[in-house]
C-alpha cells in the first residue's frame, strides 16, 4: 500500500477540518466545540469514543491483536490576536491557534479515518488521544489519572509537533532528552517604606530585589554543570508607588528550565535560599512559592528508531533530520514516563512561500502540504509497530 497516496485521498478533507478548528480557537479546558468536532468525527468512523478529563476525547480502534499503540494530539489555542490575512483566520478576538494544535488535531482525525478504513487488517489496537490544555496547566496528567492509558493497556505512544524551522517534507527526531523541565516561582520581597529623603529609615525592597536578580545569575554560571543546559529567567518584576517613596514590597515571577530531571528540587531550593538569605542580609524578608511544571521529555530509543525507519522510505533519508533538544516544555513527557514512545517534529515551513514565522507568533501559519506528511508518518508508524514481533 502506498500510504502517501492514501493520505492524499483524505488531504482535502483534513485541511478543511484544520481550517474549521483554526477559525474557532479555544483555550485550555475550554475546548468544547473542538472536542465536539472530534467526538462526532470519530463516532461517525465507527470508532469507540468517550469524553475524558473535562474536554478531552479518546477513541479506540480495535483490531485483531493484543498490542495497543496510542497517538496523541493537543487541541488548545493561545490568548493571542491573530494577524494573518487568510479566509480561515480566527473568528474569536484575542484567541489564536498560534502553536499548530489545530494541525495536530486535524492530522490525528485524518489518521483515524485512514486506519479505520483498514481496521480488518490491523494486528492490534489504536488509541487516539485528543488532549486539552497543553499550553496551560497541562491536560496529559489528568488524562493519565483518569485511565487513558488503560483498557486496553497502551504499550507505546507517539505524537508530533509542527515546526516552521523544518521545511515541509521534513521531520525532526531527537533521541533521549528532547524538551526541558520547568519550574515556575513567585517571590514577594518585603521591606520597609519611608520617604525618599530619609532612606536610613527604610528597608528598600527594590534594592533587595535588584540584588536577588543579580545573584540568581550565579545559579547558572557557577552552580550548574556547564555541559547540562539550564535557563533561569525573571520575567516579571513589579514594585514601588511613587518616585519619592522607597518601596516596601516587590513582586517577581520567574521560571527555571533544565535538562537534569533529578536536579530540579536541588536547583529550586538553591534559588529559594538565595532569595531568602539576600533579603535577610539587607534587613528584609521574602515569600517564595514554587509551581512545579512539566518534567523533561525523554524519547525512547526503540520508538524513535521506529519513526526514523518508517520515515526513511516515505520521505528520503535526507529529510529525516536529527534535531537538537529544546529548552521549551511539552507535557507529552508525562505519557513517556508511563510507556515507551517518541515525540517528533513535523516540518511546516516554506521559505519560498514566506511561511517562516515562529510558533506563538501572531502571524504563525503552516504550509498545509505538511498535513499529508504527518498523516503518512503517523499511519505508517502505527502499521509498522503493530506488524512488528516486539
Amino acid at each position: 500500500m502506498d500510504i502517501l497516496k492514501e493520505a492524499e485521498k483524505v488531504e482535502k478533507e483534513v485541511i478543511e477540518l484544520r481550517r474549521k478548528i483554526h477559525m474557532y480557537p479555544e483555550l485550555g479546558f475550554e475546548e468544547t466545540k473542538t472536542s465536539e468536532i472530534v467526538y462526532d468525527y470519530l463516532k461517525n468512523l465507527g470508532i469507540e469514543v468517550k469524553r475524558i478529563a473535562k474536554t478531552g476525547v479518546v477513541g479506540t480502534l480495535k483490531g485483531n491483536g493484543s498490542k495497543t499503540i496510542a497517538i496523541r494530539a493537543d487541541m488548545d489555542a493561545l490568548p493571542i490576536q491573530e494577524e494573518n490575512d487568510v479566509e480561515y483566520a480566527s473568528q474569536i478576538p484575542g484567541r489564536m491557534h498560534a502553536c499548530g494544535h489545530d494541525v495536530h488535531t486535524a492530522i490525528l482525525l485524518g489518521t483515524a479515518k485512514l486506519l479505520a478504513n483498514m481496521r480488518d487488517k490491523l494486528k492490534g489496537n489504536v488509541k487516539f488521544i485528543f488532549q486539552p490544555a497543553e499550553e496551560t496547566t497541562g491536560g496529559a496528567l489528568p488524562l493519565i489519572e483518569e485511565g487513558v492509558l488503560e483498557n486496553p493497556k497502551v504499550d507505546a505512544i507517539i505524537g508530533l509537533h509542527v515546526d516552521p524551522e523544518l521545511q515541509v517534507g521534513q521531520i525532526g527526531i531527537t533521541y533521549g532528552k528532547a524538551y526541558a523541565s520547568s519550574d515556575m516561582f513567585d517571590i514577594i520581597v518585603k521591606g520597609k517604606s519611608s520617604h525618599g529623603a530619609e532612606p536610613h529609615k527604610s528597608v528598600d525592597a527594590i534594592v533587595i530585589a535588584a540584588n536577588i536578580v543579580n545573584i540568581l545569575q550565579t545559579v547558572v554560571s557557577r552552580k550548574a554543570n556547564p555541559l547540562s543546559p539550564i535557563v533561569l529567567t525573571i520575567g516579571i518584576i513589579e514594585g514601588g508607588y511613587a518616585r519619592n517613596i522607597i518601596a516596601n514590597k516587590v513582586r517577581m515571577s520567574g521560571i527555571i528550565r533544565m535538562m537534569e530531571e533529578e536536579k530540579r528540587d536541588e536547583i529550586v531550593e538553591m534559588v529559594e535560599k538565595i532569595c531568602d538569605n539576600t533579603a535577610k542580609a539587607m534587613g528584609g524578608e521574602v515569600e517564595f512559592k514554587r509551581t512545579r511544571g512539566y518534567p523533561c521529555l525523554v524519547n525512547h530509543k526503540g520508538m524513535t528508531d521506529l519513526i526514523k525507519e518508517t520515515a526513511f522510505p516515505l520521505l528520503g533519508e535526507s529529510n529525516v533530520i536529527e534535531v537538537a533538544p529544546t529548552m521549551g516544555v511539552e507535557d507529552f513527557a508525562y505519557f513517556l514516563q508511563k510507556v515507551p514512545g517518541s515525540f517528533y517534529k513535523l516540518g511546516c515551513g516554506n521559505k519560498e512561500k514566506g511561511i517562516n514565522k515562529p510558533i506563538h507568533n501572531n502571524q504563525f501559519n503552516i504550509d498545509e502540504d505538511c498535513i499529508k506528511i504527518g498523516l503518512a508518518v503517523h499511519v505508517s508508524t502505527v502499521l509498522k509497530y503493530l506488524n512488528s514481533n516486539g
